[in-house]
């Protein structure tokens, strides 16, 4: 599989064609409700990911017949003299709903085999739809999470030690839209409306003068959307809530665990107290008979303390409890806004 290029210079922005972006949303759509994923290709340049062409992964299991997918699918991208340098992957996601351990190792293995340069591009159908806005956001792992998850130690020791916290697992790239001149001309045309002329009976009125304007407003390909203007998107906000309520119960799983791992500790501790308590009484018995005395470092093989469990669930659930409440607090203002607006208008 080909790498990208060394770069000394960080990653400032992500640069993506307008194709790309076309053939993201295209296949994220067509398998909507199922996430999906694919390759991102292209080079970096002075710190800018410039992202010039993707392709899709199969839906199979097969990790042998993936991968034997993207070497050939690189391999006729090279043929035909097309970038075929991985820059990173995307995938789909659901109401925000994509911090979880599967993009966490993905993405890993990706900046650590690949090139440290690797993005993913995170693409929000269901939001997208909503809000009627186009949700493509870039993610790469921070430098301190990626030492951490060398070493898989993420007790609550390492983690102050690493000052590891949900808002430094990622760090958020700006996203461009890159367009040849043709194609920004092409689109320029697009949006001139073009009325069909036997439509059109007559221009020397001001009715038909008025007819002709809404009839061009209907035929123009990239009219704008007053769907984003409807008050009924109470089903947006019911999803938040019940994927927060899932995550905030996933999150109540985990302190359980956390205190149970705590009363084993110190139920453990308990005994070992007990032991070298017992073990101290022995050999001041055994000085006063002028016996040899027991050792008391066999406590270390009696007694074994649990293993502290990973805290790294516990804080990509936060993470995902921090996005929902952010969306959440997103959307109430702008649906507020149009309430009011709609208030005032009634009065």
């Amino acid at each position: 599989m080909a790498t990208s290029l060394p770069s000394s210079e960080p990653l400032h922005t992500v640069q993506l064609d307008g194709l790309v972006v076309l053939k993201i949303i295209k296949h994220c759509r067509e398998s909507y409700p199922v996430d999906v994923t694919g390759q991102l290709l292209g080079l970096d340049v002075d710190g800018v990911l410039e992202v010039t062409n993707c392709f899709p992964f199969p839906s199979s299991d097969d990790d042998e017949a993936s991968a034997q997918y993207q070497l050939d699918m690189m391999r006729c991208l090279r043929e035909v003299n097309v970038d075929n340098n991985t820059v990173g992957w995307y995938r789909s996601a659901h109401l925000g709903n994509f911090m979880d351990l599967n993009l966490i190792d993905t993405q890993y293995n990706y900046q650590n085999s690949l090139s440290a340069q690797s993005v993913v591009i995170i693409h929000d159908v269901s939001k997208s739809a909503a809000q009627g806005n186009l949700s493509l956001r870039a993610f790469r792992l921070t430098e301190a999470f990626m030492k951490a998850y060398e070493k898989k130690t993420f007790t609550t020791e390492s983690m102050i030690k690493n000052k590891l916290t949900l808002s430094n697992i990622f760090d958020e790239l700006p996203i461009q839209v890159h367009n040849s001149h043709l194609v920004t001309a092409l689109l320029h045309d697009l949006d001139s409306p073009v009325a069909d002329a036997n439509r059109l009976p007559s221009l020397t009125t001001f009715t038909s003068t008025q007819k002709t304007a809404t009839l061009a407003e209907d035929n123009a390909p990239l009219a704008p959307n007053l769907e984003v203007l409807d008050l009924e998107l109470d089903p947006f906000m019911q999803k938040n809530l019940e994927n927060l309520l899932d995550c905030a119960d996933a999150q109540q799983q985990e302190h359980n665990n956390y205190q149970y791992w705590q009363r084993s500790v110190a139920r453990e501790q308990t005994k070992i107290q007990a032991w070298l308590t017992k073990r101290k009484q022995e050999n001041a018995q055994r000085a006063q008979n002028g016996q040899s005395l027991l050792p008391e470092d066999e406590v270390n093989s009696l007694f074994k303390l649990p293993t502290e469990p990973s805290r790294l669930e516990s804080m990509l659930l936060n993470a995902q409890i921090h996005n929902f409440t952010k969306q959440l607090n997103q959307f109430a203002g702008p649906s507020l806004g149009r309430l009011y607006s709609v208030q005032e208008l009634q009065k």
